[in-house]
């Protein structure tokens, strides 16, 4: 164990420590704030040996000048004041994916991977010192009320969101069903602020879903076929518009991706080998924020070969490379990939995978950019600790942290024809040629 996990353990230690201590002893007397002085004493600031010397005085002091000295003792909150040193030493890295959950904030995260939760239904993450939207869930009440990839979110319900953490604005925009919640945000294409009313509701996701159909029972196809002259004459053309496509739409990589995903899978497989028409796969990562590393391994081996090479990790202490270790069905099927700016993290390595390892095509726009991997770890009182354990490359050694994927056909959405889908049309040509 290194030096400085040690010595982050440590600080926790003692600060728990000290606050149980504390705690005893303040609710067996009158809690009047007002005229309450605690008297703090350490006994020793040398820290045990072999772990990095650091002197906690300051700390103590400070602590102890706060409970004597400050005038409005009703804001002096122990557990607020420790989740504000944890936050504390955590923003000193730099990172905003390495974050301390408080117990409500832990078990929300958690909800949220189980498939779950109560909100607006929309995957958050950071870029600098600002909230944005990964991507809103399909369907969900931030999909319905405009709510966009890539958004910038100012306020929320008024309050500006400079200063904030992650787990911060998860949960001042997490709620009961039913309440409102407002947000103000940049859209990432125009540069203006826009304010968004939006009605919590209990968010289920469904991580996979797929079908297999002929060409001409596509509908976001047939429906607008007098927009793209391709796909119009795709349509018009017996032989085309009946061979068969199978689209499989990847939402998340959480606690049942891998079960949905195997039981979707086998069922697409027997109608895909009963087909004499069949062309090929379309996997849709849009708006995917990402998940389990696990399951991004998973997912890419039923397109790979045994022992071809899917993500490799490094740690600053360790290298290592994660490889296909099961054989997949759909290894010897066409194959391409939609990716957006909302297609993050184990979204990318898998897209990274089948590009670098099979020339999989990705057709859509730039990948939002997370290149490192994060480890969970429950805390003794619920709360939860993320922490980046290591960067991950694609198989031919590109880190996309800051950067994105860039894909091999870019194409935008139509903004102001919300009925098409011009991404999903030219995955169909690709497939068609």
């Amino acid at each position: 164990m290194s030096n400085k996990v040690r010595n982050f353990r440590l600080i926790i230690l003692l600060i728990i420590c000290f606050l149980a201590g504390y705690y005893f002893g303040v609710t067996k007397i009158s809690y009047d704030w007002k005229n309450y002085k605690p008297q703090i004493s350490v006994a020793s600031k040398e820290p045990p040996s072999g772990v990095m010397s650091v002197d906690f005085a300051p700390f103590w002091v400070v602590w102890q000048k706060l409970q004597t000295d400050y005038y409005d003792k009703t804001k002096l909150d122990p557990q607020k004041m420790l989740n504000g040193a944890i936050n504390g030493m955590i923003q000193t890295l730099g990172d905003p994916f390495t974050v301390y959950l408080p117990p409500v904030q832990n078990d929300s995260f958690k909800q949220g991977l189980a498939g779950q939760f109560s909100g607006i239904g929309a995957e958050l993450g950071m870029k600098g010192s600002s909230i944005i939207v990964i991507a809103p869930i399909s369907g969900s009440p931030a999909e319905k009320s405009g709510v966009r990839a890539g958004d910038t979110i100012l306020k929320v319900d008024g309050n500006s969101t400079a200063g904030w953490t992650l787990p911060q604005a998860v949960e001042k925009i997490r709620g009961p069903k039913g309440t409102q919640v407002k947000l103000t945000v940049i859209h990432k294409d125009t540069n203006s602020q826009t304010d968004i009313n939006i009605t919590r509701d209990v968010i289920t996701v469904k991580s996979v879903d797929g079908w297999v159909k002929k060409v001409k029972d596509i509908e976001p196809l047939s429906l607008n076929k007098g927009k793209n002259p391709n796909i119009k004459k795709i349509l018009e053309d017996k032989n085309l518009a009946d061979y068969e496509i199978a689209y499989v739409r990847l939402s998340q990589f959480g606690d049942n991706t891998n079960k949905d995903w195997t039981n979707l899978i086998n069922t697409l497989n027997l109608k895909i080998r009963e087909s004499n028409n069949f062309k090929g796969i379309i996997l849709d990562l849009r708006n995917n924020p990402g998940g389990y590393l696990s399951d991004a391994v998973f997912i890419s081996s039923e397109f790979l070969p045994t022992g071809s090479k899917v993500v490799s990790e490094e740690s600053g202490i360790e290298n290592k490379t994660l490889s296909v270790e099961r054989t997949g069905l759909l290894t010897d099927k066409p194959l391409v990939i939609l990716v957006n700016k909302g297609s993050a993290s184990a979204s990318e390595i898998v897209a990274g995978a089948l590009r670098d390892n099979k020339k999989t095509k990705l057709i859509g726009e730039t990948t939002f950019g997370k290149g490192t991997i994060q480890q969970a770890e429950d805390l003794g009182n619920g709360s939860g600790l993320h922490v980046t354990i290591a960067k991950w490359l694609t198989p031919s050694g590109l880190w996309v942290n800051g950067v994105g994927l860039k894909p091999d056909i870019s194409v935008n959405l139509d903004s102001k024809d919300p009925s098409r889908d011009t991404q999903l049309e030219k995955a169909v040509e690709e497939l068609l040629k």
